[in-house]
């Protein structure tokens, strides 16, 4: 059985509310766990001590006993410094599209242009 360690929403609409669950991968997202392991409220403030609230005993068991957390959970785990940081990079994502690309082209014509005019 592969475990995970995940987000299930709760509150209503607009109003998101999370518990952080240990639950079964192939569980629907807000359906059957086997654990509550603590709760997320992305409403409060970023440095509010409410704002995660996790039983890290039971969440380092779980680890041991091979669940994955999602990215999420993993960036919440990684600043309670139960997981080492992991290094994250997406060059591709930061890459300009390709009308950005264009657009840089014909200003850096229009740059040579203007400085072959003025010699």
């Amino acid at each position: 059985m592969s475990m995970k360690i995940r987000l299930a929403r709760g509150g209503s609409n607009k109003r998101p509310h999370y518990s952080i669950v240990a639950s079964d991968s192939r569980m629907p997202r807000d359906g059957r766990f086997l654990e509550k392991l603590g709760t997320y409220n992305p409403l409060l403030a970023k440095d509010s001590e409410e704002r995660v609230k996790m039983d890290l005993d039971r969440v380092k068991y779980w680890l041991s006993h091979g669940a994955q957390p999602t990215d999420r959970v993993a960036r919440m785990l990684e600043t309670a410094g139960v997981l080492e940081k992991a290094v994250r990079n997406n060059p591709k994502q930061a890459e300009p599209g390709a009308k950005a690309k264009k657009r840089a082209e014909e200003r850096a014509k229009k740059a040579a242009s203007a400085a072959e005019a003025t010699e």
